[in-house]
């Protein structure tokens, strides 16, 4: 049942970009991060300029049945709900990575019946890429989707607050306190829509219990249910922190080689991400320790914590901030920067021809820029950013985390 109200999120501007187009648009994210309402929201435009359109749901298992049988199959399915072969009419389908060879399926429709365009969603990049093969290739356009960023947090809040218009002591306090917020329980639009603490922890325990720990255990075919939970819980206490397998498989007492196909299936399910060294050698960065960095603080919490808090904690704020950076310049675009004498930069975002430099610190007072002033003189890069969220900026000529 399609909800009551639906917020329009900052990407569907540029999927919509597609929709003219014969390519296949695939929406990629963890589950509960709002795919569901994005293909709601397109389907709701398109309703309102009288274009044919249908969403189909394939966790009925009814719909699997009818795709499974083949594309004629399908296309008498549309015919009975009084689409004709003819016309131009937008297919959504939601939760791809269910029919046993979505790839045939989708090849076929978009090579063979150029009136249907096919909008689809997944919540798994390791599941799609699984069942995805080389024949899509060249077909599809592909837009990741993660919790909400913090502008989309102020719109789901219906906050009036401009965030290019913030000048006063008293406004600047007021988007803070939503910064708070969106910080201690992150993004999940469930969760920032819920109205209490108790139901916010709920709802990041369900995502937990139901898609973290049940579906990727059942997507990998976890057998030491003890061991992942335990890594679950070990990696997000170290979300910010350099990776460390073999201390991590000690702690856990699971093989290496288990840790880091585990990681693997945690980065191709959107839990988190192993951020690379910035380096102008590729070659030397490949073989560089990585940083573990969650996708959503209020989730992160929630493993490590088993709680959400009421005071920001250091690595949570980092996360935060990571999360942000994410969703403005794409993850693989985010690095952080390290040397051999421990001289560190917190964040290396690196576009086109620039690269920008973040130091991120809690409180402005923790921030220094000998490091950055270093990074500055070695790579000749004159932009960068100083973040902080407590303390007195102007002493630092810092910025709030919003604007990052």
């Amino acid at each position: 049942m399609q909800p009551e109200k639906i917020y329009p999120r900052e990407i569907i501007k540029e999927i919509q970009k597609y929709l003219p187009t014969d390519d296949v648009i695939v929406l990629h994210g963890a589950r509960q991060v709002g795919k569901t309402h994005i293909l709601y929201y397109l389907k709701s435009d398109l309703d309102k300029k009288n274009q044919k359109n249908i969403y189909i749901d394939l966790e009925d298992s009814r719909f699997v049945s009818v795709i499974d049988r083949g594309v004629e199959s399908f296309l008498e399915f549309l015919e009975e709900e009084g689409f004709s072969k003819e016309d131009r009419t937008v297919i959504f389908i939601d939760e791809i990575q269910y029919l046993k060879d979505p790839s045939s399926f989708l090849k076929l429709i978009n090579d063979h019946h150029k009136n249907l365009k096919l909008i689809v969603s997944g919540s798994s990049s390791f599941n799609i890429k699984s069942k995805f093969k080389d024949s899509l290739v060249g077909r599809t356009v592909n837009f990741e989707i993660f919790p909400l960023s913090f502008k989309e947090f102020l719109e789901f809040k219906e906050s009036q607050i401009d965030l290019k218009k913030i000048k006063t002591r008293k406004k600047i306090e007021e988007l803070k306190s939503f910064f708070r917020e969106y910080t201690l329980y992150g993004g999940y639009p469930k969760v920032v829509l819920a109205p209490k603490l108790e139901f916010k922890e709920k709802y990041l325990q369900q995502i937990i219990d139901t898609y973290i720990r049940k579906d990727i255990r059942d997507l990998a075919e976890i057998r030491d249910i003890e061991g992942f939970n335990k890594l679950l819980e070990v990696l997000a206490s170290q979300s910010g922190q350099l990776l460390n397998v073999l201390e991590i498989s000690n702690t856990c007492r699971l093989a290496k080689a288990t840790v880091v196909n585990y990681l693997f299936i945690l980065e191709n399910t959107y839990i988190l991400k192993l951020v690379r060294p910035y380096s102008k050698n590729i070659r030397s960065e490949l073989f560089k320790t990585p940083k573990i960095f969650f996708y959503d603080s209020g989730l992160m919490q929630m493993l490590w914590l088993k709680t959400l808090q009421k005071e920001i904690i250091g690595n949570v704020f980092e996360t935060a901030i990571f999360s942000e950076l994410v969703k403005k310049y794409f993850k693989e675009n985010v690095f952080f920067w390290r040397t051999m004498d421990k001289k560190e930069i917190d964040f290396i975002v690196k576009t086109k021809n620039q690269i920008l430099p973040i130091e991120v610190k809690l409180n402005f007072s923790q921030l220094q820029k000998n490091h950055l002033n270093y990074f500055l003189n070695k790579y000749r890069s004159q932009k960068f950013k100083l973040i902080g969220f407590n303390g007195d900026y102007q002493s630092v000529e810092g910025e709030f985390p919003w604007e990052a």
